[in-house]
Order: structure tokens, then sequence, then C-alpha cells
């Protein structure tokens, strides 16, 4: 069974790690977990992300570790960073690297976790197979 048209649960669970990458951040730096201030926190790297699923094209592997997960972490952490700046947010090199770290954590695992069973699932389709 194809996991390519399971792109919108892949998608949208990009997004609500975002929002839970922003709410660990808001609420570890005591900013409050408000709604709308979570959403501002997440917008850079939420637009990041639906820009990178669009140029990837990543609904055709969704799942993919290389090279969708990885090139639309990049594009999520870098772009995001890139439009928090222009936007007159904070940058340091510290909130940087957590945010290549977390967010590189929150986009590939689930990815590598789907591989992993879409993998084994095919295998165990084909053992299958070979029985009957």
């Amino acid at each position: 069974m194809s996991t390519r048209r399971f792109w919108p649960a892949f998608l949208a669970a990009d997004v609500v790690l975002i929002l839970v990458f922003a709410a660990l951040g808001r609420d570890t730096h005591a900013h409050g977990l408000d709604p709308a201030g979570v959403a501002v926190t997440a917008s850079p790297f939420i637009a990041a992300c639906l820009a990178g699923w669009l140029l990837l094209r990543a609904w055709h592997r969704p799942y993919a570790l290389w090279p969708t997960g990885i090139l639309l972490w990049l594009i999520t952490a870098g772009a995001g960073l890139a439009i928090r700046a222009v936007a007159g947010g904070g940058t340091a090199l510290s909130f940087q690297l957590v945010t290549f770290g977390v967010l590189g954590a929150f986009l590939l695992v689930p990815r590598l976790a789907a591989a992993v069973m879409h993998g084994r699932a095919g295998r165990n389709s084909t053992r299958l197979g070979d029985r009957a």
C-alpha cells in the first residue's frame, strides 16, 4: 500500500510539529502559550514549510527521508529563520542551532519511522506473496 495518498496527514503533522516547536520555545522563555502568540512565532516556519512542500512537490513522496525530508527540513529551518529576521525577530546563533536541531528531529523522525514501516510492509507483502 502506498503512503503517497496520506500526504495531507504528513503535511498536517509538519504544521502541528512546527506549532509545538513554537509553543515549547515560548513556554521555555516565559512568553506564554496563547494561541495567537504561538501562531505568530510559528508563522515564518509554517510559511517556509509550505513553500518547501510546493517547491519539492513533497506530496509525491511525503515519507521519504531523502530528498523530501532533508530538503524540507533545511528549507523550513533556513527560510523560516530568514523570514523571522526580515520581520525583526531574534535570530541569535543559539536560536538558530536549536531551530535546526528541533525542527530536524520533528520533521525527520516521523519520516524515518514511516519509511521504515513502509519498507517493512513492502517486504512483508512480498514474503506473503512468496508463500501463496
